[in-house]
């Protein structure tokens, strides 16, 4: 069980596409990184408390079992490696001349990420609140739906008790141990 503490905080991540590129616009690349997210939290091993995609960037909130660098690694890689691989799979040429960046004279590789992570840490079950309700209601704030719960590609529902029979993401909210009830 996580007792969120000074000693033991939660990270609150953001990674933003390259350019701030809207790559996940579309339904099914905002299943790819669910999908993705998912796989990253299995092979890191972390704990996944709350996330939403929108069309440029994600956010995140993560136990600290490992260094909020490791964890960044695990996300910002098998999001990346998965995104470009369902982009060139699709032959879809555009996004990825996007989204290449020169290595060396004439060779090429694919980056999603602006390699300037955001991370804070949440200290205090009040602060880790804070940040759940901030990431609920972004889709909210840019128009994308009136209400936070009809955006599908975040985890408001399971905070809410409600998750979708098809939910694209479950969150581990059965491994935080409250010292007092904020949800």
């Amino acid at each position: 069980m996580h007792i969120i503490s000074r000693d033991s905080p939660c990270y609150f991540l953001t990674s933003v596409a390259k350019d701030r590129l809207p790559v996940f616009r579309t339904d099914e690349l905002k299943d790819v990184a669910c999908q993705a997210l998912d796989e990253a939290r299995k092979s890191g091993k972390f704990a996944l408390y709350a996330y939403v995609i929108m069309p440029d960037h994600l956010h995140a909130i993560t136990d600290s079992f490992r260094s909020s660098r490791d964890t960044l690694r695990f996300i910002n890689g098998i999001i990346g490696h998965r995104v470009i691989a369902h982009l060139k799979e699709r032959g879809y040429e555009s996004s990825l001349l996007k989204l290449r960046q020169e290595i060396k004279a004439r060779q090429y590789r694919h980056s999603l990420w602006d390699h300037h992570p955001n991370v804070r840490l949440l200290l205090t079950e009040e602060m880790l609140m804070e940040r759940v309700r901030y990431i609920h209601q972004n889709p909210v704030r840019a128009g994308l739906v009136e209400r936070a719960e009809d955006y599908r590609y975040s985890s408001v529902r399971c905070w809410d008790g409600r998750p979708l029979e098809n939910e694209p993401l479950l969150m581990d909210l059965d491994r935080i141990k409250w010292r007092r009830s904020l949800r």
